[in-house]
């Protein structure tokens, strides 16, 4: 009883300061609270330094490299041959689709010859007939294409984990590298030399793996 008398409370001083002066009252409390807890609580900065080392890497003693992910995407073999399977399967929608449309376009052809002779039940049978073979069409080729890019991430990401990141390991532990950074994120000069492995890493991920199976998609 004491709650409800509570929440009434609360909606009368709502209606008396309106919505937006009630918000602007409770943050304005909340805010004086959080100041003095942050007064009473906190450490200074100079505290909170105590807890940070002087260590830091050293330029001189820093190996880099980049790696241009979309160059590896574009010209290793076997993600090549993965691009390949995927073109497949989704041609073959294509063509499926082509010929489901001529014949869907047949019938409706039909359909519209016979209004003069079926009648009006019989036309409307006809009618939903063919929109649910539409809908059903429609729903089966776009869960087939789901399943055909859900098959090809699956083999990308295998790929990567037994194939590309075992390499680029190997790489860096060869070269001793401190840091490998994106190449679609990072900007180099042309005098850095030795800088971009990306060959190196396409060279060495082909000589490792140069084919890979997609898993037959749902509905193929």
């Amino acid at each position: 009883m004491a709650k409800k008398s509570t929440e009434n409370l609360a909606v009368k001083n709502y209606k008396k300061t309106g919505i937006v002066a009630a918000i602007v009252i409770t943050v304005a409390a909340l805010g004086v609270w959080g100041v003095a807890s942050l007064n009473s609580n906190s450490a200074s900065v100079a505290d909170a330094m105590e807890v940070v080392t002087t260590d830091a890497a050293n330029g001189a003693n820093l190996r880099i490299a980049v790696i241009r992910m979309d160059a590896i995407q574009n010209d290793a073999k076997a993600l090549a041959d993965l691009r390949k399977q995927k073109e497949s399967y989704e041609n073959k929608l294509r063509d499926e689709l082509t010929k489901k449309q001529k014949e869907l376009e047949k019938e409706k052809a039909e359909i519209e010859k016979s209004q003069d002779v079926l009648s009006r039940e019989a036309l409307q049978r006809r009618v939903v007939d063919y929109q649910n073979k539409v809908t059903n069409l429609q729903r089966e080729l776009t869960e087939r294409a789901q399943s055909v890019e859900m098959s090809f991430q699956k083999a990308l990401n295998d790929l990567q984990v037994k194939h590309l990141d075992p390499v680029i390991e190997g790489i860096i532990d060869k070269k001793k590298l401190s840091l490998v950074i994106d190449g679609r994120m990072a900007r180099t000069g042309a005098d850095a030399e030795n800088l971009d492995i990306t060959n190196e890493v396409i060279q060495a991920l082909d000589k490792k793996v140069s084919k890979a199976k997609m898993e037959t998609p749902k509905g193929f």
